[in-house]
């Protein structure tokens, strides 16, 4: 009889960052029967603020979609809050952060349902703060969602002022209307010509 030290179970797939962080950290969108604190739905019964659909795609170096990506948002409600506690989420209605995969949708597309954010400080524009994980990333990345509708907002703030002019479209997600919902489209690249700034955070 082989022991367990003498089966050949094959190799180990080698990864870096991904795909496996996509199915353990948003495990009931993959189908698996974890518990998990966190989905794609930021803005429950009252929460303040226009309610929006953020989405987009995230495309590699050759153009792309990438279908085991995991993308994180964290941002303030439509009323510049943040939530405290669990506590304070329920009572908001609001709950701050949201992951979603990338690997269940048809177009590898991430979805979040959530508000519109107000703007955290005075002279900063309202943005939404986005962490990219995937295949081939040592370390994740950090990037921001400003909106097309704006405009004098993203032409004050100091972080979007600090990127060179010709690619702080990158930042920018574009508003959609569409049956009476509004929705933001935010493509991520990750190299390339068009790829999306990221920060050093």
């Amino acid at each position: 009889m082989m022991s367990a030290l003498e089966a050949n179970f094959g190799q180990t797939p080698s990864q870096t960052v991904g795909p496996y962080f996509a199915y353990g950290l948003t495990a009931t969108q993959y189908g698996y029967d974890f518990d998990q604190p966190f989905d794609a739905v930021l803005a429950l019964d009252g929460a303040s603020g226009e309610r929006i659909r953020l989405e987009g795609r995230v495309f590699d170096g050759d153009g792309n979609a990438v279908g085991d990506a995991l993308v994180e948002i964290s941002q303030p409600d439509g009323a510049s809050r943040y939530p405290a506690s669990v506590e304070d989420a329920r009572a908001m209605g609001f709950r701050g952060f949201g992951r979603c995969g990338t690997g269940t949708d048809p177009e590898s597309r991430y979805v979040f349902h959530t508000v519109k954010p107000g703007a955290e400080t005075p002279g900063e524009a309202p943005h939404i703060n986005v962490i990219v994980t995937m295949r081939g990333l040592l370390l994740h990345t950090f990037t921001r969602v400003y909106f097309s509708d704006e405009a004098a907002g993203n032409a004050e703030d100091a972080v979007l002022a600090s990127v060179p002019a010709g690619r702080r479209q990158t930042l920018i997600a574009q508003r959609f209307e569409e049956g009476g919902s509004v929705r933001y489209r935010f493509d991520i690249h990750m190299q390339g010509a068009d790829e999306t700034v990221f920060f050093d955070v």
